[in-house]
């Protein structure tokens, strides 16, 4: 008998040339892009399912990310402080302690202006709105009293309907889940920035030895992109609320400092956020003085967007960030959806960190680009963020 091996045996011979044909109907154009189109589809059903289970728990995730983004921002006054040689604790420490105490000193600062303004706010209102009346019923398209009282009628139905009782309820659990979440988040930010190397080394542990080093650079690119974005989106907003600020100042509108710093928080959106922040302002101006001021604060408005597109964000953000500007809108617009004002603050810093990785892992990285770091990649630093 022959084996399977033997040369004028069939069975042996047809298994190999079966399987010599076998591998021939993938080994072709066709079969090449077959495989490719499997794996494709399997990576991105992979990547659905994780933003699916990502967004179910937003909760826990949400607080996640926002202290892994500040602590990258954060990280190098922590290096500063225990350069210094402060204990590492102290110095974390001390650094929220400085961040909250500044941010309470804004948020109390702006509800007292608010307070002590709004009652010459509402004087002027009274004035703007009787002049806005007119220009409505005497405007290129006038409206008739008829159909202005019935959208005043319209709103005021809205608020004292049933359905703004559950919107109430609604923003009363939004609040309870916010408070959460803040406390979660300074918890996290904390130990991202007392234990971040420590858990990142364990993190990374999991991973094939030969792919280690390249998570840590990956992890170090990513964290200065992440500092050098939020550092350079705060000095940027920063610089609008500024303007509109002085603007809103000079023309004696009220409540000039809290809609500057509304305009500053909407600068954290790129593209549409400062924009959108600064139309409450051309609002008041418009109620509170009139067509002409409206006008002066929405050129002022888009004078400064405009400055910050040509000249701010190419000189403090162009080594930073090297995204396209339809990849911004898009995250923008993807971000929104999924996860509504949140989604579209994490979008463009989430897509800058998954750009970097990419770049980084498949070697395409700039050998040009500096990337500054007082820490040798892959070290157990302390000074660096997770």
């Amino acid at each position: 008998m022959s084996g399977p091996e033997d040369a004028s045996g069939a069975p042996g011979a047809s298994a190999s040339k079966f399987r010599a044909g076998e591998t021939a109907i993938w080994a072709d154009t066709l079969g090449r892009a077959s495989i490719r189109s499997v794996q494709v589809l399997l990576v991105t059903a992979l990547v659905g399912v994780i933003v699916w289970a990502a967004t179910r728990v937003p909760l826990v995730l949400t607080p996640v990310l926002i202290a892994l983004i500040l602590a990258s921002a954060i990280s190098p006054l922590v290096r500063w402080l225990t350069a210094k040689r402060w204990p590492r604790a102290l110095a974390v420490a001390t650094s929220l302690v400085a961040i909250l105490a500044v941010f309470g000193a804004v948020v109390t600062g702006v509800v007292d202006l608010i307070r002590h303004q709004s009652k010459e706010l509402a004087t002027r209102a009274v004035a703007g709105i009787d002049q806005l009346h007119a220009s409505l019923n005497a405007g290129p398209f006038p409206l008739s009293d008829a159909q202005i009282n019935s959208g005043r009628d319209q709103i005021q139905k809205f608020f004292t309907s049933g359905s703004f009782g559950t919107e109430a309820l609604s923003g009363l659990r939004v609040a309870a889940e916010t408070a959460a979440g803040t406390v979660l988040m300074a918890v996290i930010l904390f130990f991202f920035l007392k234990d971040g190397a420590k858990i990142r080394a364990f993190l990374f542990g999991f991973l094939p030895e030969q792919h280690e080093a390249k998570a840590h650079l990956a992890a170090e690119h990513s964290a200065i992109v992440l500092g050098g974005y939020v550092r350079g989106t705060a000095i940027i907003a920063a610089i609008d609320g500024l303007i509109v600020g002085i603007a809103l100042a000079i023309l004696q509108v009220p409540l000039a400092l809290p809609l500057a710093v509304f305009v500053f928080i909407g600068g954290f959106i790129p593209i549409i956020g400062a924009t959108a922040a600064g139309s409450l302002a051309v609002l008041v101006a418009l109620v509170s003085n009139g067509r002409l001021s409206a006008l002066i604060v929405l050129a002022v408005l888009i004078g400064a967007n405009q400055f910050e597109h040509h000249i701010l964000q190419p000189v403090l953000m162009g080594k930073v960030l090297h995204i396209h500007g339809l990849v911004i809108l898009l995250a923008l617009a993807a971000g929104a959806m999924l996860a509504g004002v949140l989604g579209a603050l994490l979008a463009v810093p989430l897509t800058a960190v998954g750009w970097t990785v990419i770049k980084t892992w498949s070697g395409r990285d700039d050998p040009g680009q500096e990337v500054p770091g007082p820490h040798p990649i892959g070290s157990n630093a302390e000074g660096t963020a997770i």
